[in-house]
């Protein structure tokens, strides 16, 4: 019988021995409302906790990305707790690829070796296929960075490094610095979506695509602006967080903006059977060939299931430049 998972094609991330599906979860949502990070959504129950990871894995995604400041280790936490009871249930998907992030923000290189045992702790033991340094400032260099990423590939406590938030050009030192240790720089996980294309014009995406560099976005959907429901329901803007709606665009002028967007989006929604969501994340994934994936969050079971449903077709190619003309326009007026 054919599943959802079974309909999902692989790709290698960067020039790894990784395979992942174009979609992963993003955990950020599971932070537990703790820390100046994790405060930016409420606390979700254990329950949903697992019915969205379970549903995830189930929908064919093979790989989740946390980090160390979603709440101070406890999306990391929350993450093995669940993944702790699909093992129990003898679930097939209890073991995804795991991506999380350690924060430099004050620290210097050392912090990375001296905290990694912690990191895996919180992960309830499991390896790290993908350990990001979460954004360029620090209070140690790239190369001392770089070289303590590459000791603990060499001590066998990660198998490949990522990057975040870097420009063109610190990615592009980040890659030269690892290829001197023989390794490969393998993402650079980094906002991008139709209403934020910055890297399609800051040499990153340039960059990635000639070093064989995987871009993960985040915010794939812009804080659920592309889903469309603030322009079906101005109303339900008032319930967004003042922070979130500064950091999305979530105000009358933009959503004016992006209305034609939406509007092609939705026209499509039509055609496929689903929603403008699933467009806007099935546009980011094959837009640009291999190069992108993206991890979509999720805070209630619904999200998880549009999430991998949005990766069982693929947009044909003038329905990809339609709306890659479309986000142009919307990201000019």
């Amino acid at each position: 019988m054919e599943t959802l998972a079974s309909k999902v094609q692989l790709r290698p991330l960067g020039r790894s021995e990784l395979s992942v599906s174009p979609l992963g979860l993003g955990c950020w949502q599971f932070s537990r409302g703790k820390g100046f990070v994790g405060r930016y959504w409420s606390n979700i129950t254990d329950a949903d906790i697992l019915d969205i990871v379970r549903v995830s894995l189930e929908g064919g995604m093979n790989w989740v990305d946390t980090a160390e400041i979603y709440g101070g280790g406890k999306s990391e936490e929350a993450l093995a707790q669940v993944l702790d009871q699909l093992q129990q249930e003898g679930s097939p998907y209890a073991a995804p690829l795991i991506a999380t992030k350690w924060w430099p923000m004050l620290r210097t290189a050392g912090s990375i070796t001296s905290t990694i045992d912690q990191r895996i702790a919180c992960l309830g033991g499991r390896g790290i296929d993908l350990y990001q340094i979460h954004q360029p400032f620090s209070l140690s260099s790239i190369a001392s960075e770089m070289k303590a990423m590459a000791g603990l590939v060499k001590a066998g406590k990660i198998r490949y490094v990522g990057v975040s938030n870097y420009s063109a050009k610190q990615m592009t030192e980040a890659h030269r610095l690892l290829k001197t240790y023989g390794l490969s720089l393998v993402s650079n996980q980094v906002k991008y979506n139709l209403l934020h294309r910055s890297i399609d014009q800051n040499g990153i995406m340039a960059a990635a695509k000639e070093l064989g560099i995987s871009i993960i976005a985040y915010s794939p959907l812009q804080q659920g602006i592309l889903t469309g429901r603030f322009h079906n329901d101005p109303s339900q803007v008032a319930a967004v967080s003042r922070s979130r709606r500064m950091m999305s665009g979530l105000d009358d002028k933009s959503l004016a903006r992006s209305k034609p967007l939406i509007t092609s989006l939705t026209a499509l929604a039509d055609k496929y059977g689903c929603t403008p969501g699933q467009i806007a994340l099935n546009w980011l994934i094959y837009y640009h060939g291999d190069t992108v994936v993206a991890i979509p969050g999720a805070s209630k079971v619904r999200h998880a299931r549009e999430n991998v449903s949005a990766m069982t077709f693929q947009l044909e190619t003038e329905e990809l430049e339609l709306l890659n003309e479309a986000s142009w326009a919307a990201l000019k007026k």
